[in-house]
């Protein structure tokens, strides 16, 4: 049983000797419990189980005898509802020292509360992957003719269809982080032209200019794709309104892949009408899951999808590997992989 897992390490610096008590989700451990078996480290596994109950060597333990040091939110906890008892223990207990989540936004207020009280904090990239395949994928699937092509061969009319290239086009992506550089480094493939938004405009490979959000404005006109790849916080909430798309090109896309709550959607619907933008292709919304009456479902201009641009199986992999890493950091006392840091938030 994976929950009879013991090992012994040397903690950080200092070189104390001691077990380190990790709360996770059952699933988690069962895809990584060979892996932890050989990384040699001396653990107290904690498991919570479907029901919300946490065992230890497969006994339940009550909530307030856990004391664990290391708390994983894995996707696994969260599609099962169980995450509450991983935020009450984030958020009680003393003995926590370090945090890993699998999201990479930080937008829920009880990421900033657990950071507060002088956690470590982590989050995740291993999405990123997934999410820029998505982006180019639902693009290529709109500026291509593809609907043309199956007519065609369901008609049996042999046409010669004219198509458009990514070639260079122009991408805008506003949060150039792990999820918006691996979405450049595929718009570069084509032969696009990308400019990055992000708090720091260094040079980037991926990129061929970089601005930060203030300058977003003087580079909306030219874009013929802009994706919403930044994080939800005081200075991006509505970021996509009235007059964000007021300076967009007619023609262009909108691509959110961010958060709901970076577009206004009722400007968005309005923006549609005026073909600036001539698309939207949304993964995420305000309301989630979206209302059955929204009329985003039947929108001509629209293309929508249910928060799904991460679900791949290569997201998950990518997570458990980077818990993994991490924790051998925290072991020795390292700097964390995606450690969470005050401009986070």
């Amino acid at each position: 049983m994976a929950a009879k897992l013991a090992y012994s390490r040397t903690r950080g610096k200092q070189g104390a000797r001691g077990r380190m008590k990790i709360l996770l989700h059952k699933s988690s451990l069962a895809r990584i419990e060979q892996r932890l078996a050989a990384s040699g480290l001396p653990l107290e596994i904690y498991v919570l189980d479907e029901d919300g109950t946490v065992r230890h060597r497969g006994e339940p333990v009550a909530r307030d005898a856990l004391k664990p040091e290391v708390i994983w939110l894995s996707l696994d906890a969260f599609e099962g509802r169980q995450m509450r008892v991983l935020f009450d223990a984030a958020l009680n207990e003393p003995s926590v020292k370090w945090v890993h989540t699998f999201s990479a936004g930080l937008d829920w207020p009880l990421f900033r509360q657990i950071f507060d009280r002088g956690v470590r904090m982590s989050n995740s990239n291993a999405q990123a992957i997934a999410i820029a395949e998505y982006v180019l994928t639902q693009v290529l699937a709109e500026w291509h003719p593809v609907a043309a092509y199956r007519a065609a061969q369901r008609d049996r009319q042999w046409q010669r269809i004219r198509h458009r290239e990514l070639w260079q086009s122009r991408w805008l992506i506003v949060g150039y982080g792990h999820i918006g550089r691996e979405i450049a480094r595929r718009a570069k493939a084509f032969g696009a032209t990308v400019t990055g938004i992000r708090r720091n405009p260094a040079a980037d490979e991926f990129a061929d200019a970089m601005a930060v959000l203030d300058e977003l404005p003087q580079h909306l006109p030219a874009a013929d794709f802009v994706v919403l790849a930044c994080g939800l916080n005081e200075a991006t909430r509505d970021l996509a309104g009235p007059a964000f798309f007021g300076a967009m090109k007619r023609g262009s896309f909108l691509v959110n892949i961010g958060r709901g709550g970076l577009v206004d959607e009722a400007a968005l619907l309005k923006a549609l009408d005026a073909d600036a933008p001539a698309l939207a292709i949304l993964d995420v919304f305000r309301q989630e899951p979206l209302p059955r009456d929204s009329p985003f479902w039947d929108h001509p201009k629209v293309r929508l999808t249910g928060h799904t641009s991460a679900a791949s199986r290569g997201t998950m992999l990518r997570g458990d590997q980077l818990f993994l890493d991490n924790l051998g950091r925290f072991a020795r006392g390292e700097r964390l992989l995606n450690e969470v840091g005050e401009r986070s938030f």
